[in-house]
C-alpha cells in the first residue's frame, strides 16, 4: 500500500511493454497469428488481439521455461515452444505483448457448432466466477479473456486440460485449476455448448 500511496509501483509489477519496439518483434508472430493477432485456423493459430497483455506475457514464459508445449501429445504446442524462443528475454515477451495490445480486437469468426442456451448455464455455474460474467477475463483470479477468442482454439484448449495434455506440468501453476474444471464437461457436445 506505501508503494502504491507514493506513486511507486508494487515489487511484483512488471513494467509496462515499449509496443514500437515490439513491433518488430511481432513479425515472427505474424506469420502465423496474422498481421492483425487475427489468428488462423488453418495454422492452428489462435487469435491473440484482445487478449490480456499479462496472459499472454504468462503464456509466453511458459513456453520459454517448458511448462507448455513439451507434452508429447501437444503438436501445436510444440510448434509454438520454439517460437515463444525467439523472444530473447522479457523485456522482448513485455514488448511484442504491448504491441498486440495496440492491434483492433474484432471477434473472431464463429466456427464451433453448439447449443449457446445449453452452455449458458454450465458457464454461468462453472467458468464466470473466474472469467467474468461476460467471458471477459478476470486478471485478479489468473483468467483470460474467452469472450471473443477463437473458438475452435478454446475447444481444443478445454480438451487438453481434462486429457492432462496441458496442465499437468509441475512448472504449470495454474493450469492445474483448469485441468480440474475441465473434468465438469462430460463429453465433446458440452464442450461446444459451453464454448
Amino acid at each position: 500500500p506505501r508503494a502504491l500511496e507514493s506513486g511507486r509501483r508494487p515489487a511484483l509489477a512488471q513494467p509496462a511493454g515499449d509496443a514500437v519496439a515490439g513491433k518488430p518483434l511481432y513479425a515472427v508472430c505474424a506469420a502465423c497469428h496474422g498481421a492483425q493477432a487475427e489468428g488462423n485456423p488453418a495454422l492452428h493459430a489462435p487469435k491473440l488481439s484482445g487478449q490480456g497483455d499479462w496472459y499472454l506475457q504468462r503464456q509466453l514464459k511458459s513456453y520459454k521455461q517448458g511448462a507448455r508445449g513439451t507434452h508429447a501429445k501437444d503438436v501445436f504446442g510444440k510448434t509454438m515452444a520454439p517460437m515463444a524462443a525467439t523472444l530473447a528475454d522479457d523485456t522482448a515477451i513485455s514488448n511484442v505483448s504491448a504491441y498486440i495490445k495496440t492491434l483492433p480486437d474484432k471477434p473472431a469468426p464463429t466456427t464451433v457448432k453448439g447449443n449457446a442456451n445449453a452452455g449458458k448455464g454450465r458457464y454461468a455455474s462453472s467458468c464466470a466466477a473466474c472469467h467474468g460474467l461476460t467471458g471477459q477475463g478476470i486478471q485478479a483470479l489468473n483468467a483470460p479473456a474467452l469472450k471473443g477468442m477463437s473458438d475452435w482454439y478454446l475447444v481444443t484448449q478445454l480438451k487438453n486440460f481434462k486429457q492432462g495434455i496441458r496442465g499437468a506440468h509441475p512448472k504449470d501453476m495454474y493450469g492445474p485449476q483448469m485441468t480440474l474444471m475441465s473434468k465438469v464437461l462430460g463429453d465433446e457436445k458440452a464442450i461446444n455448448d459451453l464454448v
